[in-house]
């Protein structure tokens, strides 16, 4: 695997994404190789998933706007979304419990990969936050219609709405992020907080999240993640994204 490294230890798959060089922005390999481990990781005994970013400045960016600055059509955007909407999917419903370690900034897609999982675990003085609009279009992977699952209606409205920078404390007081760490080891202090999930069974895990899963009004729910999917799409082709990735790519 070229873009991330996964390990198993303590009943935890470890999943790392591991393009340091750039902030751990999504490209297609990427996306490939999550949905092929996510798919191994399920036929494991492992009890959890954790995914967390390489480095210290970054848990994910993104998609790779070095890479997605040459989508122009709604049609070619609507590929690249789809292709990353899906793996958001099986990670939403993935039958293990999930969990965001974020080492670093989740920033857009990246913010939207950190709410396709239960939890989210984040080191003080990190930042989060769905600045999407800032690039002239909205949520593009299903991250938005998740986000409505997991924090209140008016919440969501808010971060989506603003396109803000959150600090992680200020996330943990409102309910996104669940709990904080500080500076050291990360995956050890995950690990700790993690220890109660741990000294269950796999199959009282699983039952647990089945139920949580079952809450779901699941058709209704892929319908909104199609809709924000073609929605971000027709957004892709505005000049007012093309213009607004311009200025970030000649920063």
């Amino acid at each position: 695997m070229k873009t991330l490294v996964w390990e198993r230890r303590k009943g935890i798959s470890w999943i790392t994404l591991n393009r340091p060089e750039i902030r751990n922005a999504v490209n297609y390999d990427m996306m490939d190789e999550l949905s092929t481990v996510l798919t191994e990781i399920e036929n494991t005994n492992d009890q959890l998933l954790v995914i967390t970013g390489s480095g210290e400045r970054a848990f994910c960016s993104g998609g790779d706007l070095t890479l997605f600055h040459s989508l122009h059509s709604e049609q070619e955007a609507y590929a690249m979304l789809s292709k990353m909407g899906s793996v958001l999917k099986q990670l939403f419903l993935f039958k293990k419990p999930t969990v965001a370690l974020l080492n670093g900034a989740a920033v857009g897609g990246g913010c939207e990969l950190a709410t396709a999982c239960d939890f989210r675990i984040a080191k003080r003085g990190v930042k989060f936050g769905f600045v999407q609009g800032t690039l002239g279009i909205t949520t593009g992977w299903g991250g938005g219609t998740m986000l409505y699952e997991r924090i209140t209606p008016t919440l969501a409205l808010h971060y989506l709405l603003s396109s803000q920078l959150i600090s992680s404390e200020k996330g943990f007081e409102e309910g996104f992020i669940h709990f904080l760490i500080e500076e050291g080891d990360l995956k050890e202090q995950c690990e700790k907080i993690l220890t109660p999930y741990l000294n269950q069974s796999n199959d009282v895990l699983s039952a647990y999240k089945q139920m949580w899963l079952q809450r779901l009004h699941r058709s209704k729910v892929l319908g909104n993640i199609e809709k924000e999917i073609k929605t971000c799409a027709k957004l892709w082709e505005s000049d007012e994204h093309h213009d607004a990735v311009q200025k970030f790519l000649n920063k």
